[in-house]
């Protein structure tokens, strides 16, 4: 064992450079894998990231209005408690569509315990206590509520008052809890209010709501047993513990998590052969050694183990880097990303993938390279000799023609030294093209983003601005249609404005509801499938309507907007970010002749190319003085602000995979061309000329595998973003090919980094004294 030791480290001392890149690229997968671990356990368990987040109450109980619920802080494994929050039960209607409300009185601070999680606008503030006009008070919505009412910051809810008529609310924010969400027909959604509006709101039922954050979860049944005893079965109402709304929770967007998954496993399957190759050419390149290790008693397990153990030993030192950078850094990047590491470690699993993830990645790693290691255990303990003249093939026609024309030497020869055999040529191309690959696929991810930065209309957001009436707004304070659309038209900035209304429209069958958007003025969808609609009920869908209602472009659907019937002809799929592409877009006037009476509830603004969107939105807004509610379109490159950040790391880890292939590629070639040397020297080469030679073989080699890595990354990169698009819902044909300069500089950079990292060993291969002995030949 010391003997294997120490020539495992006297090998180590002699490829230091190899690895350490090695090193470094084991740690930039491991830590990416776990990166796209923390966002898809953020992303795909949303109940536990909010419960987490908001110290969310495990047992909630609705009680009496007279019930005395402050004993219930001394019970046992009660950890914390939220509320009692006093309650009213109610309708609320807004834009057409009516849901079941609970007022919840809450103060200007958040409770400590079950703590709503503010996802717009903003809490509650001594203003919205307060009677104005017709407003009677701001409330902050609970999410699901919130999408049930298509109501956000600045919508308007109409709720019965206690005179009999009704009294308006400004909706002020939007808050995501970890309780059951709003069910219609089941249970009525959570609105957070000041308890002066609870006191102007008509009741149909009043009482309390109170939450228990427990010190065990595992006492769920036995403490809500011991809180319905300690109240009286008679006060209780209502109670839902942690378990019910977990069971109810959904997923959300994983695009980071994908790219992080997506990248992170290229990297992995690059590094696998680059391993795989190093230990093959050491083989090669040690077979005296190995020889010797033999002939002194060395057996063929334990000669493989000597070359397993010392690249696993590399995958374990890091894998234990990624890991522990992550666990100790994680939490403090930049972003979403930092946040959701620092959630997902107090996920449930966190722990136990903490140990799987770097666990695999040292398994993949082991199993790439143990199939090479296997074959220095059947070197011979005396090497043959080598066939004194080397295999090869004899000189092309055209290289001897290339001769003839007197191009240089190093050329010809670096041109014929690249590639020496099909299956090696092509063996070796593959290993150092696909790390190029995935860097050409990393690039097209970046270059879509940034279009959809730049040139959001060609991905499905033509409007930068989004003008909205207000719902109920105080007398004199309302614009017009007209005066709406001469005021936005009139700034010099605005190119064109489409007035659009939104209606929620049941499918068929009445098991979920869509978007029926109508616009006017010739919107400019972006139709990827299809035609733009021209004739009457005519409409462009998104992919993820034709994916729910599993239809396609050309068919009929027939849906019930209010009760009438609508019956529509898709005639094109647009590019749709906004509603997971559940949106079915059609003429406004269309929308009319089912409702003649629908007025536009928004105007999408197309400005100018070079106009400040945020300049205009000032503008307008001033101009408007409250009576339009002036907003920016939301972008989803947005959410992807760390999408940079990613890409720019996962190029640097392949970029050190790709330069341990090339280190490997150049010893291999150093090595075979050993006994080529004596014949360069006796034509008359000079040891610069035999240096370049060497070198120009090198930087083919890299031309040859950044060509065929750019070429084949390119629909690569199409094929991964256009699927997820379409698992999105936006659909294909967002994907963005990198521009030509940039893919010309990816190969430009890694010819230029193969020629630069050669020329030292190149050199001194090339001034190294050979003799044409027998060891020359083994």
């Amino acid at each position: 064992m010391r003997a294997t030791l120490r020539w495992a480290h006297a090998d180590l001392r002699a490829h230091r450079g190899e690895a350490l890149f090695f090193v470094l690229a084991t740690a930039g997968i491991v830590a990416s894998l776990l990166l796209a671990a923390a966002l898809f356990g953020y992303a795909a368990n949303p109940w536990q990231r909010v419960f987490t987040q908001s110290e969310g109450a495990h047992i909630w109980l609705h009680t009496r209005a007279g019930a005395d619920t402050g004993a219930l802080t001394g019970l046992d494994g009660v950890r914390g408690m939220s509320g009692p929050h006093r309650t009213v039960r109610t309708t609320t209607e807004a834009r057409g569509v009516p849901a079941e409300l609970e007022l919840r009185a809450a103060g200007t601070e958040r409770p400590a315990v079950a703590r709503p999680q503010l996802v717009t606008g903003r809490w509650l503030n001594g203003q919205d206590a307060r009677e104005s006009g017709d407003t009677a008070g701001g409330v902050v919505l609970e999410r699901s509520l919130a999408e049930e009412l298509w109501a956000e910051p600045g919508t308007l809810l109409a709720v019965p008052g206690t005179d009999g008529g009704h009294r308006t609310l400004r909706v002020v924010g939007v808050a995501e809890t970890a309780e059951p969400g709003y069910r219609p027909g089941e249970r009525p959604g959570v609105a957070w209010a000041p308890p002066a509006v609870l006191d102007r709101a008509a009741a149909d039922r009043t009482g309390q709501a109170v939450g228990l954050r427990l010190a065990d979860p595992a006492d769920t049944d036995y403490l809500v047993q011991r809180a319905v005893t300690l109240l009286g079965a008679d006060q209780v109402i209502q109670v839902t513990d942690w378990r019910q709304a977990r069971g109810e929770g959904g997923g959300s967007d994983r695009t980071l998590g994908l790219l992080f998954a997506v990248f992170g496993l290229g990297a992995l399957l690059a590094a696998g052969p680059a391993a795989s190759g190093a230990i093959g050419v050491r083989i090669r390149g040690q077979l005296r050694d190995i020889a010797v290790l033999k002939a002194v008693g060395f057996t063929p397990g334990q000669v493989v183990r000597i070359f397993l153990v010392q690249h696993l030993g590399f995958a374990l030192l890091g894998a234990a880097l990624g890991t522990g950078l992550i666990a100790v850094l994680g939490g403090l990047l930049p972003g979403r990303i930092g946040d959701a590491t620092a959630v997902w470690r107090e996920l449930p699993g966190s722990t136990g993938m903490l140990a799987a993830v770097p666990a695999a990645t040292v398994a993949f790693i082991a199993a790439a390279t143990s199939l090479t290691a296997w074959g220095a255990g059947r070197v011979p303990p005396v090497p043959a000799g080598r066939a004194a003249l080397p295999a090869g093939r004899p000189m092309t026609g055209l290289a001897r023609r290339a001769l003839g024309l007197r191009l240089p030497p190093a050329l010809v020869l670096g041109w014929r030294g690249a590639f020496p055999c099909r299956a090696r040529t092509v063996l070796g191309v593959a290993r150092l093209a696909l790390p190029l690959l995935m860097i050409t696929v990393a690039l097209s991810a970046w270059t879509t983003v940034e279009r959809f930065r730049s040139s959001p209309a060609e991905l499905g957001l033509p409007a930068a601005l989004t003008a909205h009436p207000p719902h109920a707004a105080a007398a004199g304070r309302t614009a017009d249609d007209a005066q709406a659309r001469s005021l936005l038209a009139g700034h010099p900035d605005v190119l064109t404005v489409h007035p659009g209304a939104e209606v929620a429209a049941l499918i068929p069958g009445q098991t979920g509801t869509i978007t029926l958007r109508g616009l006017g003025g010739d919107y400019p969808f972006t139709v990827v499938d299809g035609r733009l609609p021209h004739g009457p009920d005519e409409a462009v869908a998104g992919q993820g309507l034709l994916d729910l209602l599993q239809v396609r472009v050309g068919d009929w659907v027939r849906m019930t907007v209010e009760g009438r019937p609508q019956i529509l002809h898709i005639v094109g799929r647009s590019l749709e970010p906004d509603k997971n592409g559940r949106v079915l877009s059609t003429a406004l006037a269309t929308l009319r002749e089912t409702d003649p009476r629908l007025d536009p509830g928004f105007y999408q603004l197309v400005l100018r190319p070079g106009a400040d969107p945020d300049a205009v939105r000032a503008d307008l807004a001033a101009a408007a003085d409250g009576r339009l509610d002036i907003r920016a379109v939301p972008n989803p490159a947005d959410g992807l602000s760390a999408a940079s950040a990613v890409l720019t790391g996962m190029v640097a880890v392949l970029a050190l995979i790709g330069l341990t292939e090339l280190l490997t590629a150049i010893a291999a070639g150093v090595r075979d061309r050993r006994r080529d040397l004596l014949a360069l020297k006796a034509i008359g080469l000079t040891p610069r000329q035999i240096g370049a030679v060497m070198v120009t073989a090198t930087g083919f080699t890299a031309l040859a595998a950044a060509v065929a890595g750019t070429a084949l990354g390119i629909p690569a990169g199409h094929w991964l973003i256009d699927a997820q698009g379409r698992s999105s819902g936006i659909g294909a044909g967002i994907a963005q090919t990198p521009a030509p300069p940039l893919l010309a500089a990816v190969v430009v950079l890694a010819v230029a980094g193969a020629v630069a990292v050669s020329a030292v060993p190149a050199t001194r291969a090339a001034r190294r004294r050979l003799a044409d002995s027998l060891s020359e030949t083994l």
